[in-house]
């Protein structure tokens, strides 16, 4: 099926920039979402602008969703996409949600005859708007291939997880380890201070050694060593501290719904919880920010 008109629904921090991509590469987008900022920025970037998400999904050949949780997908799917969309219509939630829901959702798609995929993503609001951002994959192989094309508009790295919900249970180990290296970044960072060593002086020495990861040596915690990163910016945009709480509370959901033993996950959940809470404005700081609390 050539997929020409895409729905777009959830235009938020992520969305916004993954719908201005679409219509950057050929394809017509047909916008929606509650806030009429979000809508006046798609209109911007050369969006169409829908009355309603039933308008929506449809006269269009793929739905794309970025919707904040589990709740809200499985909601608009029930109750607009499923009922609305035409014969034919490929459909991607790229949300980050739990994987039973995924599951649910992508069941009630087969059930109706529709080809669908989970396709969170990777890479932060700079990547959304840049167009590389990384996507996990779950779904059938024909969903798959289908699927890639629209993805191929928004990202640089497509990838194939397995079958249905596949795709949430790598963005939700993805970012476990992500949650929790960040924190021992930080930790190795404050030390090295407390010893004297200079931190630029150990980010030299550390991404070049074992202690090397993407926390340390793309996305450094401290101002003005390595390349740019929300440190140099007090810690505005990128990836938002309580958005690392919800990720690491769906890590944590899953290890208990099939009996795995995460310590180190467990913990970085504890202290992302505790950081949030500290300070209503730290939940809307990059997650890097947790420096500040050691």
């Amino acid at each position: 099926m050539m997929i020409k008109k895409i729905a777009f629904i959830g235009l938020g921090n992520m969305g916004s920039g993954m719908a201005k991509n679409l219509v950057k590469n050929g394809f017509s987008v047909l916008a929606f979402d509650l806030s009429s900022d979000a809508m006046a920025m798609a209109k911007e970037n050369g969006c169409e602008l829908a009355e309603s998400a039933k308008q929506a999904v449809e006269c269009c050949d793929a739905v794309v969703t970025m919707l904040p949780a589990g709740k809200h997908v499985k909601g608009i799917y029930e109750e607009t996409v499923l009922p609305n969309a035409k014969s034919g219509t490929l459909l991607l939630d790229c949300s980050t949600i739990d994987v039973a829901t995924a599951k649910e959702v992508g069941g009630m798609a087969k059930t109706q005859g529709l080809l669908m995929v989970d396709a969170p993503v990777s890479g932060g609001t700079k990547a959304a708007g840049d167009g590389t951002l990384t996507f996990m994959v779950g779904g059938e192989n024909t969903a798959f291939e289908q699927a890639e094309k629209v993805l191929s508009a928004m990202g640089k790295k497509i990838i194939h997880a397995g079958e249905c919900g596949a795709g949430q249970s790598a963005k939700i180990c993805n970012n476990m380890l992500l949650g929790a290296s960040m924190i021992a970044t930080c930790e190795a960072f404050q030390l090295a201070e407390k010893l004297d060593l200079d931190p630029q002086v150990f980010f030299d020495i550390a991404s070049n050694a074992s202690g090397q990861t993407w926390s340390m040596t793309s996305y450094c915690p401290v101002k003005g060593v390595g390349p740019a990163s929300p440190a140099d910016n007090d810690f505005a945009g990128g990836f938002a501290a309580a958005l690392m709480v919800k990720d690491l509370t769906l890590a944590m959901q899953g290890a208990e719904s099939v009996g795995a033993k995460v310590p180190m996950g467990e913990r970085a959940a504890e202290l992302y919880r505790a950081y949030c809470e500290q300070a209503q404005e730290n939940g809307g700081l990059d997650f890097s920010s947790i420096i500040k609390t050691l």
